[in-house]
């Protein structure tokens, strides 16, 4: 990296650490992010004190937030299976991964480290990892650069970079050519994916293609539930289980509710029986309040998930995270939000991983899944309120055409399966 863009980022850097010591409380995940980082050297330091075993390799996996972690976690699974002998540290950089981190069973959890030069010698100083591994994409420079010189081996998995990527612009090659370089074994998810990797600076002797770990995480996430059949389901969710027929609407933002909705509404009157399980992507009062006060607008019964009225519902919102995965296995027809909003599209895996045709919006290029799915015939893209009425109504009316969708979707996601055990095998070349 060149000096002056290296000064530029450490300044930045530490402008952000600084930020903690001072930051104000607060709802909004900048806040979330700078007060609860605060004395996080001091929790990695407590833990190395009580906690690590330095006769026992440390595996360190950062997974920037959900999305990433959820691409983590089979290879973690398999490494406390396979290696009872390795410690396992997770870090995440979002608020939103916190509970999800703390559910992992790790030995030690917490928030990365700002990526300034001494938090993170500190950092990789007090854990002692034989291995530090980053999930999809995120590395940070001087994160990479301290593990390099301290002979820490550093891995990529399910590593993916689509080709409208902001990191394929100069001044992003330029600030992380040097810590892509530094990598010693790097999973991508694909050939055109290795292919882009290498122009960032992964070396081509340390890239192979394994696939996307995600695959194995949905679909063994749809073996183990199975809400409709009986499996395992969260208590909270039980009470949903129906022979109703129900669109299942998955991290909705604003733009998507306000076509999905009135096309709802309009399916509702001549379908009274169908119900609609609505997961906003911030299941918070500002996101939740609306939909009910639509429901109220348009005469159909609505209740939160924490209602105790939400199982006789048309309409039911969830207040709450953690819980999406599990929905879908309600769903006869999904419909993945993000594709109205700029945000980008959430994951199609999950529902297609249920057997449920999928229904996204216009805005979906950026996902390789959902073009993949929408070619193979597993979803559809709708551009409009008219569009997506008429594909609801299509699918619902004609069971057999809405099965074939829905077993084509099942068959993508069990096509990609085994990325796990390949990314799993990388990362156990890493720490041996």
């Amino acid at each position: 990296m060149r000096l002056p863009l290296r000064l530029a980022y450490d300044a930045v850097a530490l402008i952000a650490r600084a930020a903690t010591s001072v930051a104000p409380s607060g709802n909004s995940k900048l806040l979330r992010a700078l007060n609860e980082r605060r004395g996080v050297l001091d929790r990695y330091r407590a833990w190395a004190a009580s906690g690590r075993d330095v006769s026992r390799p440390l595996l360190w996996m950062h997974a920037p937030s959900v999305g990433e972690g959820l691409q983590a976690r089979p290879v973690l699974e398999r490494m406390r299976q396979r290696r009872s002998d390795v410690q396992l540290a997770y870090t995440h950089f979002s608020p939103s991964a916190t509970g999800f981190a703390h559910a992992l069973r790790m030995d030690f959890c917490d928030y990365l480290v700002l990526d300034t030069p001494g938090d993170s010698a500190a950092a990789l100083d007090t854990l002692r990892p034989a291995a530090l591994v980053f999930s999809k994409l995120d590395v940070w420079p001087n994160l990479t650069a301290a593990a390099r010189q301290r002979r820490v081996r550093l891995g990529l998995i399910s590593a993916t970079l689509a080709e409208a990527s902001s990191r394929r612009s100069r001044i992003a090659r330029a600030l992380l050519h040097d810590a892509y370089a530094a990598l010693d074994a790097v999973g991508a998810v694909d050939g055109s994916d290795a292919d882009r990797l290498i122009e960032l600076g992964v070396r081509q002797s340390a890239i192979e293609v394994t696939g996307d770990t995600r695959y194995d995480q949905v679909w063994e996430l749809a073996v183990s539930v199975g809400l409709v059949q009986g499996g395992r389901a969260r208590p909270e969710l039980r009470a949903l289980t129906s022979k109703r027929p129900s669109i299942v609407a998955g991290s909705t933002w604003p733009a998507d509710e306000a076509v999905l909705l009135p096309a709802f509404a309009q399916l509702h009157r001549s379908s009274p029986d169908l119900r609609l399980v609505i997961a906003p992507h911030e299941p918070t009062a500002a996101h939740v309040d609306p939909i009910i006060r639509w429901a109220q607008g348009a005469g159909i019964s609505a209740a939160r998930l924490s209602d105790t009225k939400a199982g006789s519902a048309d309409v039911v919102i969830i207040d709450r995270t953690g819980v999406l995965g599990d929905l879908y296995s309600l769903a006869s027809v999904a419909f993945v939000g993000g594709g109205f909003h700029g945000a980008g599209l959430h994951s199609v895996l999950e529902p297609a991983a249920f057997g449920a045709p999928v229904i996204v919006g216009p805005r979906y290029q950026m996902s390789r899944d959902a073009r993949l799915l929408i070619k193979s015939g597993g979803a559809i893209s709708v551009v409009d309120e008219r569009a997506l009425l008429t594909t609801m109504a299509q699918w619902l009316k004609d069971d057999d055409q809405r099965k074939e969708a829905g077993d084509t979707a099942r068959n993508f996601v069990r096509d990609g399966l085994g990325a796990a055990d390949r990314a799993f095998a990388l990362v156990d070349r890493l720490i041996r």
